[in-house]
């Protein structure tokens, strides 16, 4: 897969980012005797410990249009102790995607007999989401569980991401706002590595950031996750806090696109 020179700079940005969260103790370099200028590691000490040469390293971190192999990308991997998704994220932004991703075409419409599952489901909350997070398909009662979710639609899709940071009701009904904005954030990121240049994610990201000082502030510190099924504490009318238990399954030959479902813990299984 083919570097654009956006995906460069944040193959560089991402490596600059996870250099600067490990000290020299946690990898058994000793201490310096001049004050250390810079958070984490520094560029030539990573080198060494990836067994690359510092000067090369340098240029990669830069964004200079150089390529690097899998091999390299393995030792940078274990050397900045990246997780799973993360290592799968550097590997994409450095043009290593699996030929499935890296030939993709462009997102096929919904199917019909996919969108009504949502409706199917009804009434526990379900909706289906796209890589970017546009709401792609939903039923009632996920409208009732997060209000204005299509607000600020206008002629565009329903976006998941864009209701977190930009709408206000969004912070009343995510009781755990924060840590549940910093995973979606995470979680863009990761889709987003997987399609450089494609303007779904690079509008959405910018409106985000123009909307949000916590996407401003938070956007730089390079956090990858994938989507993955959890708990979430919401706030709800007439009932207060509720802990739901959600569930996402990726759809088979569409596995950007996500059927996302709730489930109330009070009520009783099956």
């Amino acid at each position: 897969m083919q570097q654009q020179p956006d995906q460069r700079r944040e193959l560089g940005a991402f490596l600059r980012s996870r250099r600067e969260r490990i000290t020299p103790d946690e990898v058994g370099l000793p201490h310096a005797g001049r004050r250390r200028r810079t958070p984490g590691l520094r560029r030539e000490e990573l080198a060494l410990l990836a067994g690359i040469s510092a000067t090369w390293y340098t240029y990669l971190e830069q964004g200079r249009d150089i390529r690097a192999s899998e091999q390299v990308l393995d030792a940078l991997a274990s050397a900045l102790r990246l997780g799973r998704h993360e290592r799968g994220h550097l590997f994409r932004l450095a043009g290593h995607a699996p030929a499935s991703e890296a030939e993709a075409d462009e997102p096929e419409p919904l199917a019909a007999e996919v969108a009504a599952v949502p409706l199917l489901l009804q009434p526990h909350p379900a909706y289906i989401i796209g890589g970017n997070y546009d709401v792609l398909s939903r039923n009632r009662a996920a409208d009732e569980l997060f209000p204005n979710l299509t607000a600020a639609a206008a002629e565009r899709p329903a976006n998941f991401a864009r209701w977190v940071f930009l709408e206000p009701a969004a912070r009343d009904v995510l009781v755990d706002w924060e840590l549940d904005a910093r995973g979606l954030l995470a979680r863009l990121r990761t889709l987003a590595g997987r399609h450089p240049g494609d303007l779904r994610y690079t509008r959405l990201i910018d409106e985000l950031r123009a909307g949000s000082p916590e996407m401003r502030a938070w956007w730089p510190q390079y956090d990858v996750q994938a989507r993955r099924s959890g708990r979430k504490r919401l706030r709800c009318p007439g009932r207060g806090v509720v802990e739901f238990a959600y569930t996402a399954f990726h759809l088979a030959e569409q596995p950007d696109r996500t059927l996302v479902i709730y489930r109330d813990d009070r009520e009783p299984a099956g």
